[in-house]
């Protein structure tokens, strides 16, 4: 990595959240009210579409159920949700959109909040920013009078949005606008860029003589400054249709009364802030949570790292640092994530795991109880199982619940619930067909489960044998809790959640799958595979069903199942793992290396797994191409000048270089990612690369005119990770440190409880403002807090060191203009 790496911050941006539900969706009357409305939602970053929920039919109340992440890769001033009308033989209607600029987020972080819709206006449909100079000039008119000049310097643009897919034809109008004035002039037309350089002057003439009195520094009166403005609109050029607004910025003359130059950015505004009245709309039910690290370089972490690290080896657990965070957290339950995935990085969380574990065995004392609640060890078990058993839940499941969610066979069994026509036995037999898919699927996958879940069952087994050497089912209900009960049964009720289907299940399937999960759970649960294990259900119609599978070779299943995951016989990691699907989709690519009439860019379905780049005609298709990831020398994105698109990388080989355009700028970057990591290792990475394109006989970069020409820039470094895991440990160390920051009071509490438990060696009066803590030790307890504390604070001196705010105006941090 460069010197100049090592000092910088990464602003790494990510967005979590879910789209739960809409209510009464449309105008509320007049003739565009429609009963059975099919709706769709997306999210955009500014105008960039980064996600669309699948269709919900015929409701004016649609229940979504659409969870997403992703990385943010750009700045982005607003992100909004859009509710769209499916049209049939037309294109969508917008119904309408939910906006919120970037600094409002945190007021709606983690928490789910109804918005009320507000219109789809084309005029409220701006993203980007215009770099302006303003300079005021004296000129002496013919007459001899003494006038005013005013210069206005229209720069460049960023970051303008793209118009039906494409890069825009932007150009901008500049206007002098007063009470008696609006001179307007306009520049050329861009051709295709979202990022035009225009470096266009223009002259507008403020003539007062005979208010001029000789001075030494010419100066506008204020009265005059006060009703001047200059206002910039950005169009898209429309050749024969409309020109398309793209935002505006009205910047006020009087800012040139103190110094006669002025150079900044500007964020381009909606017209009117883009609020209009209209009739309601409808709401959108939203969890929305945006998190912005700023990670320090990695030498910066080493201390709070090395003191979390050691957490397995501290005696008692309950005062080492990752414990004393868990306890502080109690009810954030993000906060066992970064935890889990750096312990999981450095191969610690095996023995943490277990000393929290027998921490929680020693606190329980009914054997039926084991692992029931919400606990430190159980949060960061199901934590573990999610990061590492997601390709484990692909193999397993994802062939039985494609079946179920595309077969649309019906299996309810409530009687209540049945339709007119339905038959119940006919459904029962459906439901009881899908159950043993599913139980076969899960009980004979244990060649499958990673290494890494089952040294973990097999501590959780050998800790409940010990603590309960009397009851011989413990030893099995201590594995299946989690494996069954918080693994497989959380995922077939929620496959999307998983990866493991691309959307929210309709009402009829997740009945379906709400039915299985139910009975997976109790056949998986050893503790209920006794006498009255028909006892959990509380419906008659559960009962019922459930007696089919009241046979000694389910039991046996279960048993053969949960021995086998948790053995003494420890699963050695081959080295080799299995292909693992890391990414697909739908891309744009473009003809490798030949001149072709017609469209040089295709749709083609490009799927990258453990072992091979592909891409396909269409998704499920035969291969049209495969490419070996040991043979990818490096994976860079492309200038947007090369073929005027946005969103494209190149995948460099040992022949022509694949270029691909991905659908926006979260696809690009996740593909970026994906296949820099899986080859990563790869020996004949190159060093450098071009840019840019060889076109017309030479490299669009640096006009060399050899094809064989070695690359003009250095090759992005690519970061350790593990590619399967994607962990990067700076960065959770960075959330750990967020987190500490943010609960420090309860730190200096837990502090203060240590130090009063050392002095009166008894109980206290403030017992229960300190019963929340864990404190089996004060003395070491409170040496890790200290330790703790001073760390936060040398990070904290750190952060404040490196994190200088940009100047206002600048690039970085550009001005929010007035509107109309």
């Amino acid at each position: 990595m460069a010197e100049e790496d090592d000092t910088r911050i990464r602003i790494l941006q990510s967005l979590r959240g879910k789209i739960c539900e809409g209510k009464n969706l449309g105008p509320c009357s007049g003739p565009n009210r429609q009963r059975d409305l099919c709706t769709f939602c997306t999210i955009s970053l500014d105008q960039e579409e980064v996600f669309r929920t699948k269709v919900f039919d015929k409701s004016l109340s649609p229940f979504y159920g659409e969870d997403f992440y992703f990385e943010i890769p750009r700045p982005f001033q607003c992100l909004s949700f859009y509710v769209f009308a499916k049209g049939v033989f037309q294109r969508d209607l917008p119904v309408g959109k939910v906006s919120i600029r970037k600094e409002e987020l945190c007021k709606f972080s983690g928490k789910e909040h109804w918005f009320g819709l507000q219109p789809v206006d084309p005029n409220s449909e701006v993203q980007g920013k215009v770099h302006l100079e303003m300079r005021l000039n004296e000129l002496i008119i013919e007459n001899g009078s003494m006038c005013q000049q005013l210069l206005v310097r229209i720069i460049e643009c960023q970051g303008l949005p793209l118009i039906s897919g494409q890069n825009c034809d932007p150009y901008a109008t500049v206007s002098l606008v007063g009470p008696a004035r609006f001179d307007q002039k306009k520049t050329k037309v861009k051709k295709k860029t979202s990022d035009p350089q225009f470096e266009e002057t223009f002259y507008f003439e403020v003539t007062r003589p005979n208010s001029y009195t000789k001075k030494s520094h010419f100066q506008v009166e204020e009265e005059d400054i006060e009703k001047l403005e200059i206002k910039v609109d950005l169009w898209n050029n429309g050749n024969l249709a409309q020109d398309v607004f793209l935002g505006e910025t009205r910047v006020s003359v009087k800012i040139l009364r103190n110094d006669h130059i002025h150079r900044a950015w500007y964020l381009l505004q909606p017209k009117g802030n883009g609020k209009s009245k209209t009739d309601d709309l409808g709401s959108l039910r939203l969890n929305v949570t945006y998190t912005e690290d700023n990670v320090l370089p990695s030498a910066c972490y080493t201390p709070l790292r090395t003191l979390l690290l050691k957490s397995p080896d501290i005696k008692p657990i309950s005062a080492s640092a990752a414990h004393i965070l868990g306890d502080i957290c109690r009810e954030r339950y993000e906060a066992v994530l970064p935890v889990v995935r750096l312990l999981l990085h450095h191969s610690r969380l095996v023995s943490f795991v277990s000393a929290i574990a027998a921490l929680e065995l020693e606190n329980t004392q009914e054997a039926n109880t084991i692992f029931r609640g919400n606990s430190l060890a159980t949060r960061c078990i199901d934590d573990m199982m999610k990061i590492v058993g997601r390709s484990y839940l692909t193999v397993t499941l994802k062939p039985v619940l494609d079946e179920i969610c595309e077969s649309n066979k019906t299996c309810e069994i409530d009687p209540i619930k049945l339709k007119e026509g339905d038959n119940v036995e006919v459904n029962k037999e459906n439901l009881q067909g899908y159950v043993q898919k599913v139980f076969s699927s899960i009980t004979q996958s244990s060649s499958s489960c990673p290494p890494l879940m089952c040294d973990v069952f097999r501590s959780l087994r050998q800790l409940a044998s010990k603590r309960f050497p009397d009851d011989p089912h413990v030893q099995y209900s201590a594995v299946s809790s989690f494996v069954f009960l918080r693994f497989f049964a959380v995922a077939v009720l929620s496959p999307h959640t998983f990866q493991l289907r691309p959307h929210h299940p309709d009402l009829e399937v997740s009945r379906t799958l709400t039915l299985i999960s139910k009975t997976i759970q109790t056949l998986g649960s050893w503790g209920s595979l006794s006498k009255n294990k028909l006892s959990s259900f509380k419906e008659s119609y559960m009962y019922d069903f459930f007696k089919s599978f009241q046979e000694d070779k389910c039991i046996g299943k279960v048993k053969k199942f949960l021995d086998e995951i948790s053995s003494n016989i420890s699963k050695e990691s081959s080295g080799v793992e299995d292909s693992v699907v890391l990414k697909e989709g739908e891309v744009q690519k473009r003809a490798q290396g030949r001149k072709r009439i017609g469209k040089n860019f295709k749709k083609r379905w490009l799927r990258v797994t453990s072992r091979e780049l592909s891409y396909h005609k269409h998704r499920g298709k035969e291969a049209l191409c495969i490419m070996p990831v040991k043979n990818i020398q490096a994976v860079e994105k492309l200038d947007e000048s090369a073929f005027n698109r946005k969103n494209m990388f190149q995948v460099l080989h040992s022949e022509k270089p694949l270029y691909v355009q991905a659908g926006n700028c979260v696809e690009a970057s996740e593909w970026v990612e994906v296949l820099s990591q899986v080859s990563r290792c790869n020996p004949d990475r190159l060093g450098t690369f071009h840019p840019s394109a060889y076109l017309a006989g030479a490299w669009l970069c640096c006009r060399s005119l050899s094809d064989s020409q070695p690359g003009c820039k250095p090759c992005t470094p690519t970061l350790l990770a593990n590619l399967q895991l994607d962990i990067d440990c700076d960065r959770e160390t960075e959330r750990i440190f967020s987190l500490f920051t943010s609960s420090y009071s309860k730190l200096q509490k837990m502090e203060d409880a240590c130090a009063s438990i050392a002095v009166y060696q008894g109980p206290l009066r403030e017992q229960d403002d300190y019963s929340l803590f864990t404190i089996q030790d004060s003395k070491e307890t409170f040496h890790t807090v200290r330790q703790i504390s001073h760390i936060l604070k040398e990070l904290q001196r750190e952060h404040d060191t490196r994190s200088g705010t940009a100047q206002y105006g600048s690039q970085e941090n550009p001005i929010v203009g007035k509107t109309s």
